[in-house]
């Protein structure tokens, strides 16, 4: 008797994924899908100690002489001690750390590992709970404000720092896939995998990039280029093989 094809195995928590990122976005969805991933993608799961303490917040709070949102002192709570999850690529910042670009007026949490790019929340939407990220790249004559939409949320914008810094958390598990021209992903790849339910956004200064997912593969597409990850040795020798074959 021959057996139906079992289903990609995504582990990935798609409810909490969609609630956070819907018409009406559930923040707390956000950490949900943040506490699955860690459990499945990292050593282990998230804990009390990976996050910092209120007091820590207060602290930068004080220091900075400014309010910090609620999703931004969750996120740190939650995963600001994990560099795991946050630090393999770029870097988020301690909250003794964080510092206002005083010319253009943004609160900075995130710095690209050669200070190359930046990542902040402008002091104008600080009162939020859960306010937009601007980016912001080192360019060789700034502007006076260089600082450019990125995401419109923090919570979501902690779901993107998990996501692509798992990407380069373990270099044997990851990989690229370049596409014949610059139109996107091979056909068999983006007949097989699923997008994820989560907003186009820049990258490396490319507009649009996307995220899709397939059998214990996670995969940012940036069009002209995409990077993989797999989340076990199987996993990886499964699609490398896969897409040698196409």
């Amino acid at each position: 008797m021959n057996q139906e094809p079992q289903p990609p195995n995504l582990m990935l928590d798609l409810d909490a994924l969609t609630a956070a990122t819907g018409e009406q976005p559930d923040r707390q969805a956000a950490w949900r899908f943040i506490r699955a991933f860690a459990r499945d993608w990292s050593r282990h799961p998230l804990a009390g100690a990976d996050g910092h303490t209120p007091a820590d917040l207060d602290a930068a709070q004080a220091r900075l002489g400014l309010p910090m949102p609620a999703a931004l002192r969750e996120a740190y709570q939650l995963l600001g001690r994990r560099r795991d999850l946050t630090d393999n690529q770029d870097s988020l910042l301690a909250p003794q750390d964080l510092y206002v670009d005083e010319d253009r007026g943004v609160l900075v949490f995130r710095v690209e590992n050669q200070s190359c790019a930046y990542w902040g929340i402008r002091v104008t939407d600080l009162d939020q709970e859960d306010p937009p990220v601007v980016a912001r790249a080192d360019l060789v004559r700034p502007t006076a404000d260089d600082w450019e939409a990125w995401l419109g949320r923090v919570s979501i914008a902690f779901v993107e720092i998990v996501l692509s810094e798992a990407l380069c958390a373990d270099e044997d598990l990851m990989g690229w896939v370049t596409p014949g021209d610059e139109t996107g992903l091979p056909e068999d790849i983006t007949a097989a995998f699923r997008r994820l339910p989560f907003p186009e956004y820049p990258t490396s200064q490319q507009r649009g990039s996307r995220w899709y997912a397939h059998d214990e593969i996670i995969l940012r597409d940036g069009h002209r280029t995409a990077m993989f990850r797999a989340r076990t040795e199987e996993a990886f020798d499964r699609f490398d093989g896969e897409d040698e074959e196409g």
